[in-house]
């Protein structure tokens, strides 16, 4: 295991007074004060519009939901059969023969970063999906059912929240990792969503060629996990990957990051490929994670 980690981590003033000129003596002067006041209050309104759109309105209209780069989520690339199926607030490629996805991308507004919606932990089977996995499959396996889009992210909608625990969301993974370094990503995932307007993002897990063990009726044990992220409304558009082992992951969250680019090439997956081309491969080929985590 120590090898495999190693592989993943890469006052006021003295006035004086003067007589009122006999011109103006006795006319009242509220028009003017109501003039400059509105003019302030326009120029302050404009200076607040345009601060809260500097995002949104390089990238998308938040609130009317237009996009330019439509289906940022959907990742090409697969080894065998998949299923690509769209649930409420995210999309899931599901592998049949693993009992697990290949990936789950879904777009977080910062806006959806508060919603009311309780957690639900109500897990639920696909009837529609083949391969999809029983809750039962994970009962005393040792292994947490791990969401790959976190609950958490998807609190705006009933519907999005019943979907989050669909088990084709979810892959077997250490509680270590579960509750411990991958849930402080998911953490702050929601802090840059809400600082940059928007996240995408797409998650799944890593299986090398050894990795043989399964739990109930042939749910695969990743040996891996990938997250890549992009902030696609930006003055400057970034993205940053992660990689942790499907154990503790102990150290800072940077020792798990690197390019877009090098996670591509663990998982053989092709991400954010609706983007124009030299801002993919702009984006992708560098991870500075200190702008990432500047506030």
């Amino acid at each position: 295991m120590a090898n495999r980690n190693s592989r993943y981590n890469s006052g006021r003033g003295n006035a004086s007074r003067s007589r009122r000129s006999p011109r103006t003596y006795g006319r009242p002067r509220w028009p003017i004060v109501v003039i400059i006041i509105l003019a302030v209050t326009l120029v302050v309104a404009i200076s607040a519009y345009r601060r809260s759109h500097s995002h949104s309105a390089r990238g998308k209209d938040v609130a009317a939901g237009v996009r330019h780069y439509p289906d940022l989520e959907m990742t090409e690339g697969a080894v065998g059969r998949t299923i690509i199926k769209r649930y409420e607030g995210f999309t899931v490629c599901f592998n049949p023969s693993n009992h697990t996805p290949d990936w789950v991308g879904w777009e977080l507004l910062g806006s959806e970063t508060n919603g009311e919606e309780s957690r639900s932990n109500k897990f639920w089977q696909d009837s529609e999906l083949d391969g999809c996995p029983s809750p039962n499959d994970y009962r005393n396996s040792g292994y947490d059912k791990g969401h790959l889009c976190p609950a958490a992210d998807q609190k705006w909608s009933s519907e999005a929240m019943t979907d989050c625990f669909v088990m084709s969301n979810m892959t077997p993974q250490e509680h270590a990792l579960n509750a411990g370094a991958w849930k402080t990503l998911e953490e702050k995932e929601r802090l840059w969503a809400q600082r940059d307007s928007a996240l995408v993002i797409v998650a799944g897990p890593i299986y090398e060629a050894n990795d043989r063990k399964t739990i109930g009726d042939g749910v695969r044990v990743p040996s891996a996990f990938f997250k890549v992220l992009l902030a696609p409304y930006v003055d400057e558009p970034r993205a940053i990957g992660f990689v942790y082992p499907n154990m503790k992951a102990p150290g800072n969250m940077q020792n798990y990051s690197m390019s877009v680019d090098k996670v591509e090439e663990l998982t053989g997956l092709d991400f954010f490929s609706s983007l124009p081309d030299d801002l993919e491969n702009k984006v992708e080929a560098s991870a500075d994670f200190r702008v990432w985590n500047a506030r």
